[in-house]
């Protein structure tokens, strides 16, 4: 009885669980990685306003020596990874129109995979999984500014912008913003799935459903 006590709260906290330690592995892939960055190739150590997170996913560091914290930045993507497919999954029961339902389902899914490929060499495969979060989260975000969520919906759109603001930097080269509004991205984002995993429930959206079908029948 006991152990199926145990194994309910960590289905219930895996979300938590996964990215908190996915932080802590992150955390100290940054604390033994050697230096350079891409402004400074003769800096030392990791700096949060010079390098890039990928940077920790490299076998050898800028500055051409080896990487010791690749193995734990790793390790950290892959309890990243899973902690987010979890949250689109879990995100997916909540959602009470079945198509939308489904594709979130999916998105959990896919994202298991490719949001880990990101820091292997098979990282332009995984650049898939930016399309599909972004994608997931624009639909949560749409049935969040339908609902009575009203903290949320201002968390979700400041998400969001956070996102584009990065990918708008980095595309016209101003990497050393861009290094910057990553890391408050990367923080935004995990703020926001831990606020809809466990601070929405089904009850929040099954309006959003019922207000559609009655609008189906006052056209017809």
């Amino acid at each position: 009885m006991e152990s199926l006590t145990i194994k309910k709260r960590i289905k219930n906290y895996s979300v938590l669980i996964c990215l908190v330690i996915s932080v802590i592995l992150m955390v100290t892939a940054t604390l033994v990685y050697p230096g350079g960055s891409l402004l400074d190739k003769n800096s030392i150590g990791f700096g949060w306003s010079k390098n890039f997170l990928s940077n920790l996913f490299a076998t050898k560091a800028i500055n051409g020596s080896e990487n010791p914290g690749r193995i734990w930045a790793l390790i950290g993507m892959a309890f990243h990874a899973v902690g987010y497919g979890i949250f689109f999954m879990n995100m997916s029961k909540k959602i009470p129109l079945r198509q939308w339902a489904n594709i979130l389902k999916f998105i959990g899914a896919a994202n298991i995979v490719f949001i880990f490929l990101i820091a292997t060499p098979l990282h332009d495969v995984g650049v898939i999984s930016i399309v599909l979060t972004l994608f997931g989260l624009f639909t949560i975000t749409v049935f969040v500014l339908k609902s009575k969520l009203h903290l949320l919906k201002f968390c979700c759109i400041i998400c969001l912008l956070t996102f584009y603001c990065f990918f708008g930097l980095f595309g016209f080269g101003y990497l050393g913003l861009a290094i910057i509004v990553q890391k408050v991205y990367v923080i935004c984002s995990i703020l926001l799935v831990l606020g809809l995993e466990y601070f929405t429930t089904y009850e929040d959206f099954v309006q959003i459903k019922s207000g559609g079908q009655k609008t189906q029948a006052t056209n017809r």
